[in-house]
């Protein structure tokens, strides 16, 4: 079989069903990149050989003809029903039609020498015919590559990248696509391999179907086994944990936000980002999800990715980095693809890496801390570098910034930045008083003091009992629910209590919680937004401590309910539509998730509520 290229297809020719929702997919993966598989069988979504490489299956921002693999029954009325096998990432659809049942079993070995995505298709009952439908279009669905045959399997070649597909299934060429047609009984197998290689490198070895599907297995088992409380951690903090790992690119031990960009927080509009990067501001939340679990190992690794991103000069630490720790994040936009419900633009990098962003000092600070008073113990290198980072904040903390939303809209005096600057310094005078670290420990104290009466000086509004978005705004922001959190204000504190009950009040909808309000906050940007999922863990958070447990636990069972059939949560949530919005799964929400489920059981089990609500 050999085709040869021709003009990309018109985006119109095959459309995928306009009622897709994000929460239609499921995640697999090999903890270097990841691949998202939709509710009918179609790989729509998979970058090559890295989390922040182009796509070769981009369908998820487009049609069909931006490239995507589905198997799936030739009859049109099969249902189908879908689960992870046990404790793992292996995804299991079953396909019931009138004339039999069928499964098919996708998932991705842990890296080898190099990436595969496989799938086994089983006979349950009946016979049932099936199809198999490979369209790829590499540099995110532009480019139409050549295919032909080479030993026994079929390879597509265009420019650096390369895919080959083996199979025992016989494969034909049709409007520039591969198809396999083929039936299945009960104890048929059928078994389908793909693997990229590098253009320019001779065909890797193919992976073994079988012996892979067992391989992997065992591998998710075992790693979740290792978690502290295994076997009776809920099951939603297990498949947060499994989702977070496969988010995590082993090679360095950086963890993306996402393995998908673009996907829209408004439908049809423009608020879409790329987020197959790691930002720094996860890192505190990634580092105690980690450590609660008991993998400390992964949070050494993350903590080592973290101190090698912002290794150099201070004034060039930003606010996220790539996967290796690269800084370069050019935003691009990808004209040619339409974008899921035609939310455009489609950006590939993220503009906001250059943005300053004060908050980050106090994130680095924070994560830094937790690992010296953990199992993971300190790093000489760290706190020489915490160091640096300390004079240089000390030359920038009253500047103002884009704040932790990444806002395109100006910069302002953010509420949350100061508080985090506040952090930096707290930090790092703990470390001088009960480490015996050597640094300015009365100078450090003596700027976290005066960072504090500022921030309660400038950033409280007594009208209304609450801390704001920003130095003299009357905004809300959910951020502002960390205050307690971070140590900056007990929780008892009335200026505690009110900002929380404020929140709850005009950003929260039924425990939904927004970031800010869009017609308060200029952003830079048209549009509206949904509620962003981890500002409502934050909300479920802050209520326990301030005691009000059960309401705490009714919002948090409330979020869990959101997951998808496979359990994974986009970045937000529109309770109106009763959809999924953002990026997903996203690591976010699902740290979100393990980090309340903790807090929860802890007040829970102490059973001691702080005060009574005011509420």
């Amino acid at each position: 079989m050999t085709e040869r290229p021709q003009p990309q297809p018109r985006s119109g020719q095959r459309r995928l069903p306009p009622d897709r929702r994000i929460e239609d997919y499921a995640l697999i993966g090999d903890m270097q990149t990841a691949a998202l598989v939709s509710i009918d069988g179609s790989i729509d979504w998979l970058c090559f050989p890295r989390f922040d490489s182009p796509a070769c299956f981009a369908a998820l921002l487009g049609t069909e003809d931006n490239g995507h693999w589905r198997i799936h029954p030739r009859d049109g009325s099969a249902t189908s029903s879908r689960r992870y096998r046990g404790d793992t990432l292996i995804l299991e659809t079953d396909w019931v039609t009138p004339t039999g049942t069928v499964r098919v079993i996708d998932f991705m070995p842990p890296r080898d020498a190099a990436p595969d995505v496989v799938r086994i298709v089983q006979g349950i009952s009946g016979r049932v015919a099936m199809r198999s439908e490979l369209r790829l279009r590499f540099d995110y669905g532009h480019v139409v590559p050549w295919v032909r045959q080479v030993d026994g399997q079929v390879v597509a070649v265009a420019g650096p990248d390369a895919v080959a597909l083996r199979s025992d299934v016989h494969q034909y060429g049709k409007d520039f696509a591969t198809y396999g047609d083929f039936e299945v009984a009960p104890g048929d197998q059928a078994w389908f391999v793909l693997t990229w290689h590098a253009s320019h490198e001779p065909l890797p070895r193919p992976a073994n179907a079988m012996d892979s599907l067992a391989q992997t297995e065992t591998y998710w088992t075992e790693w979740i086994s290792q978690a502290k409380d295994a076997g009776t951690a809920s099951e939603e903090v297990t498949r947060s944990l499994l989702t977070l790992k496969a988010l995590t690119y082993s090679p360095s031990g950086g963890m993306v936000a996402a393995p998908t960009t673009s996907l829209p927080e408004d439908l049809g509009g423009e608020r879409n980002w790329d987020y197959r990067f790691c930002w720094l501001r996860d890192a505190t939340m990634t580092l105690a999800a980690l450590i609660r679990s008991g993998f400390t190992e992964e949070a050494e690794a993350w903590r080592d990715w973290l101190l090698r991103a912002i290794a150099g000069s201070p004034k060039d630490i930003q606010i996220m980095y790539g996967v290796t720790g690269e800084r370069r994040l050019t935003e691009l936009s990808a004209n040619w693809l339409p974008g899921f419900a035609g939310s455009t633009p489609v950006r590939l990098g993220n503009a906001a890496a250059d943005q300053l962003q004060l908050d980050v000092f106090g994130e680095v600070m924070d994560v830094l801390a937790l690992a010296r008073e953990s199992d993971i113990g300190p790093s000489d290198d760290a706190w020489a570098m915490q160091g640096g980072l300390m004079r240089h904040l000390e030359g920038i903390w009253q500047l103002p910034d884009e704040g932790i939303w990444e806002v395109r809209g100006g910069r302002q005096q953010f509420t949350y930045s100061k508080v985090m600057t506040w952090v930096a310094f707290d930090r790092a005078a703990r470390a001088v008083d009960r480490f015996g670290m050597r640094g300015p420990v009365r100078e450090w104290r003596a700027t976290a003091d005066e960072i504090h009466r500022q921030i309660c000086a400038e950033a409280y509004d007594p009208s209304r009992n609450t801390f704001t978005q920003a130095y003299g705004s009357k905004a809300l922001d959910a951020s502002v629910l960390l205050i307690p959190q971070v140590g900056f204000l007990p929780p008892t504190d009335p200026r505690v209590v009110g900002t929380i009950e404020a929140v709850q009040r005009e950003l929260a909808a039924d425990g939904f919680t927004r970031r800010y309000l869009v017609e308060h906050t200029d952003d830079g940007l048209h549009g509206d937004e949904g509620a962003f999922l981890i500002c409502s863990f934050w909300l479920a958070d802050s209520l326990a401590m301030i005691g009000r447990i059960g309401e705490a636990r009714t919002l948090y069972d409330k979020l869990v309910a959101l997951r998808n059939d496979v359990g994974l949560l986009a970045e937000e949530y529109d309770p109106v539509s009763r959809r999924m919005l953002g990026n997903f799964p996203q690591a976010f929400s699902h740290l979100g998730l393990i980090n309340t489920a903790w807090h929860l059981n802890e007040k829970e089990a102490a059973c001691t509520p702080l005060r009574p609500s005011s509420h």
